[in-house]
């Protein structure tokens, strides 16, 4: 964790670039050098990048961005399959960090939670980080796995604005403003399928063969890899959009192969790293977007037996800050953790 890096970001400017920033303002790593680059419109420009100052953001190039031991890629899963290989390919390569979508479901790169798989990047040069709401959920679901041993997981999901970036939550904004203002009946809807302000869509993504959204498959797909159940684990979701700013919330039912003792699942919760237990009904306390908005860790409560599934079931809500948890916060955490097992120093000594 000594050694010295040069940290590279690429999509500094948006919702989640900016996160990785203020991540790294709060990290553990021994970032010597902050680099960021942009696009033609960004270039030149000077991001505000806390601790580490004033950074004058520079046009992407691959070359440069070799030059960097790390680089997170904050941008769109096309810009990361053009770029993101020739960046961290080679020994005098760069270590990249991707936060689309691109590589999670490629075999050959690893799709990590510090938390729960850290060791798949102790050789890879390319990471890729799992969706918001994958990640969100994963947090509180291992280690429930781990003691219980998880038989199907079955998920409603309820999304922040913010899922869809910056321009998502300016919808939002003005859409509401409109509709209170008496400007307007119906709000103007460009980023999302629906008018979003005072109304919830159960429809994120495009839908597939199945009947389900892609972004509900991302959950079963990335679930699985994840947490190396097979590709035959049940998993199901509904993903739904909510007029909310930040944070995911999510409804999850599980059965398990061993029956579940109450007590023993919130003390390992408890215990669970990055996970908050928020479960006091006498004073009406549970994970709620306000509440987890801004933090660090994912927030569980309503733990409870499931109705359905008797003694071997288990239904519980979260609620995570997804441009934290969901993307920066894990992307910098695979990055400390690199760092702790020597893979990322490594990596440093061979350039």
């Amino acid at each position: 964790m000594n050694t010295p890096l040069t940290v590279g970001v690429v999509g500094a400017t948006g919702a989640v670039g900016k996160e990785i920033i203020g991540c790294l303002n709060k990290s553990s790593l021994y970032v010597d050098k902050l680099r960021i680059f942009g696009s033609h419109r960004s270039a030149g420009t000077i991001c505000d990048a806390g601790k580490f100052g004033g950074i004058e953001v520079e046009m992407f190039d691959i070359e440069k961005s070799r030059e960097c031991d790390v680089v997170f890629l904050a941008v769109s899963g096309d810009f990361s399959l053009q770029n993101a290989k020739k960046i961290s390919d080679g020994c005098d390569g760069a270590v990249v960090i991707d936060n689309s979508s691109a590589f999670r479901y490629d075999n050959s790169v690893p799709l990590v939670i510090p938390e729960i798989n850290a060791k798949c990047a102790k050789s890879s040069k390319l990471i890729s980080n799992p969706n918001c709401t994958t990640a969100i959920a994963l947090m509180a679901l291992w280690p429930l796995h781990k003691m219980f041993k998880l038989k199907n997981i079955i998920m409603s999901t309820y999304q922040a604005a913010s899922g869809a970036g910056e321009p998502g939550m300016d919808e939002l904004q003005n859409g509401t403003r409109e509709v209170v203002s008496g400007l307007k009946q119906v709000a103007e809807n460009k980023i999302f399928v629906h008018p979003l302000p005072f109304n919830v869509i159960p429809h994120i993504d495009c839908f597939q063969e199945n009947g389900y959204t892609k972004e509900e498959m991302k959950v079963t797909w990335e679930t699985r890899k994840i947490c190396g159940l097979g590709d035959d684990f049940p998993v199901s979701c509904t993903a739904v959009r909510i007029p909310t700013y930040r944070a995911h919330s999510e409804s999850i039912v599980v059965q398990t192969e061993l029956p579940v003792d109450i007590n023993k699942a919130r003390q390992v919760l408890d215990d669970a790293p990055g996970v908050k237990v928020v479960d006091d009904i006498t004073k009406n306390m549970y994970p709620m977007p306000l509440t987890a908005t801004g933090q660090y860790d994912v927030e569980v409560g309503r733990i409870r037996k499931s109705l359905v599934f008797g003694d071997n079931g288990l239904e519980f809500f979260v609620a995570g800050d997804q441009l934290l948890r969901g993307a920066a916060l894990n992307a910098v955490l695979v990055a400390e953790s690199m760092a702790r097992n020597g893979s990322l120093n490594a990596k440093c000594a061979n350039k």
